[in-house]
C-alpha cells in the first residue's frame, strides 16, 4: 500500500487551505500523483483522505474568521473540478460532507447543528445514511431504519445503501423513523458499537468511494444528536447542490480526458500507413478530434460554474435571511440543463479518447477505460432522460420542477 508524503503533510498541517493558494495546488497535485496507484489498488485511499484532513479541506466553506478556508460556493465547485480531474473518487467521497456543511452553515440557530458544526471545526468529517432498498420510489424519503426510545437514549437499527465515503469519515447523519411516525436525522459515530460500514461496493466505476452498505444494529444515540426533520432548515430545490456536484465531477473527468488525449497523440511516434500525415501530431483528423475534446471540456466547465454562480447567489441570500425562491429555481434549471448535455458529451469523449490513441490506448496498464466507467457510474445516479423530460414539460407547459430529492 502507498504512504502519505510526510513533507506535504507537514506543509498542509499549518492550517486550512485557502482558495487559489499554493498549498491548495500542492494538495491537488498530490491527489493526482497517487490516482493511478489507487485505481490499480496498489495504494490506499485512506492516504488521500489523510491529505484531505491535513489540508483541513472539511472546513473549506467555513468562514476564515472561524478558522475555515473562507471559500465561496463557486470556489468550492472550482475545487471539485480540479479534484475530479486529479482523481474523481476523492471529490465524490467528500460530497456528503460538503452538503452537510452547507446545511450546517444555514442552520446554526438549531442546537443540534451548533454541536455538529463544532465537530467540523475540529476537522471531523460527516457522512450520510439515507438510501434504502425496498421503498416504492427512489428518493421518496420513506426510510425503514428505526429510532426507538431506550431509557434516556435512543437505539438505531437499519441498513443503508450507497453509503459513499462513510468508511473514511467520523460521523454519519442517519435518516430514520420513530415509532410515532416522525422522520428524524440521528448522528452516530462511525467507530461506535453497532455501526458496521462495509466496503462492499462493486460498481464498474468510482471503485474507491466505498459506496457500499452501512448496517446499524442497536446503536446508542444521544437525545441531543436527534433532529426531527420537520424542524430542519430547508431551501427550495435543496437537492440542487448534490446534483450539480456530481455533474461537476463529470466535467472534471472530461477535462482529464482532454489532457490525456493530448498526451496520447504527443507520445505516438507512428501513424497508420493510410493516415493523412506520418506524424500523429500533424494529422488533421487527430488535430480535429483533439480540438473537439478540448471544446467539450471547456463547455462542460463553463456550464457547471455558471449554475454554481447562481446557486451561490441563492445560498448567499438564504444565509442573509432573505431567501429568493426564483434564484433556487433558476439554479435547479441550469444544473439540470448542464447534466443533460454534459453526461452525453463526457461519455462520447471518453470513447473518442481511444480514437486518438490507437491500439496501445486499450492496454490495461493505461487505465484509460476508467474515465468511461467513472462517468457512467456517476451519471447513473439520476438518469438525464428524466431531467430532460421535466425541462421540456416546464418549457412547454409551465409545469414546475420537482422539489424533492434527486432533482
Amino acid at each position: 500500500m502507498g504512504t502519505t508524503d510526510s513533507k506535504l503533510m507537514e506543509s498542509l498541517d499549518a492550517g486550512a487551505v485557502q482558495p487559489g493558494s499554493d498549498a491548495l495546488r500542492e494538495f491537488v497535485a498530490a491527489i493526482a500523483a497517487g490516482a493511478a496507484a489507487r485505481d490499480r489498488a496498489d495504494a490506499d485511499t485512506r492516504d488521500a483522505i489523510a491529505l484531505v484532513r491535513a489540508a483541513r479541506l472539511g472546513v473549506f466553506r467555513v468562514p476564515s474568521a472561524e478558522g475555515g478556508g473562507g471559500a465561496t460556493l463557486p470556489q468550492l465547485f472550482e475545487l471539485v473540478l480540479d479534484l475530479a480531474e486529479a482523481d474523481s473518487n476523492i471529490p465524490h467521497i467528500l460530497r456528503n460532507h460538503f452538503a452537510f456543511v452547507e446545511k450546517a452553515l444555514r442552520a446554526r440557530h438549531l442546537p443540534q447543528y451548533q454541536r455538529w458544526i463544532e465537530r467540523v471545526h475540529a476537522n471531523e468529517l460527516f457522512g450520510l445514511g439515507a438510501s434504502e432498498l425496498g421503498t416504492q420510489n427512489i428518493g421518496d424519503g420513506d426510510g425503514l431504519a428505526r429510532l426507538e426510545p431506550d431509557g434516556s437514549r435512543y437505539r438505531l437499527t437499519g441498513t443503508k445503501y450507497y453509503s459513499t465515503g462513510n468508511l473514511y469519515f467520523d460521523h454519519i447523519i442517519v435518516n430514520a423513523k420513530t415509532p410515532d411516525g416522525q422522520f428524524v436525522g440521528a448522528r452516530v459515530s462511525v467507530g461506535q458499537t453497532g455501526v458496521d460500514v462495509r466496503d462492499d461496493w462493486d460498481g464498474i466505476g468510482q471503485r474507491q468511494t466505498a459506496s457500499g452498505t452501512t448496517v446499524f444494529t442497536n446503536v446508542a444515540v444521544e437525545p441531543d444528536d436527534v433532529l426531527v426533520l420537520a424542524n430542519d432548515v430547508k431551501v427550495p430545490h435543496q437537492a440542487t447542490f448534490a446534483q450539480l456536484y456530481l455533474t461537476t465531477i463529470i466535467a472534471g473527468i472530461l477535462r482529464r480526458i482532454a489532457k490525456d488525449a493530448v498526451d496520447l497523440v504527443l507520445r505516438r511516434e507512428r501513424n497508420y500507413y493510410h493516415a493523412v500525415a506520418p506524424r500523429p501530431a500533424d494529422d488533421p483528423l487527430l488535430q480535429e478530434t483533439i480540438g473537439e475534446l478540448q471544446s467539450a471540456a471547456f463547455v462542460a466547465e463553463a456550464a457547471v460554474l455558471n449554475a454554481a454562480g447562481v446557486l451561490g447567489d441563492a445560498y448567499k441570500r438564504a444565509l442573509a435571511g432573505q431567501p429568493d425562491e426564483a434564484l433556487f429555481v433558476e439554479a435547479a434549471k441550469r444544473s439540470a440543463k448542464a447534466k443533460v448535455v454534459i453526461d452525453q458529451l463526457a461519455l462520447q469523449s471518453a470513447t473518442r479518447l481511444f480514437d486518438v490513441g490507437g491500439a496501445s490506448a486499450a492496454k490495461q496498464s493505461a487505465q484509460l477505460d476508467r474515465h468511461w466507467r467513472n462517468i457512467r457510474t456517476i451519471a447513473s445516479h439520476n438518469p438525464a432522460l428524466y431531467k430532460a423530460r421535466v425541462l421540456g414539460n416546464h418549457a412547454l407547459n409551465g409545469v414546475p420542477l420537482p422539489a424533492a430529492a434527486f432533482f
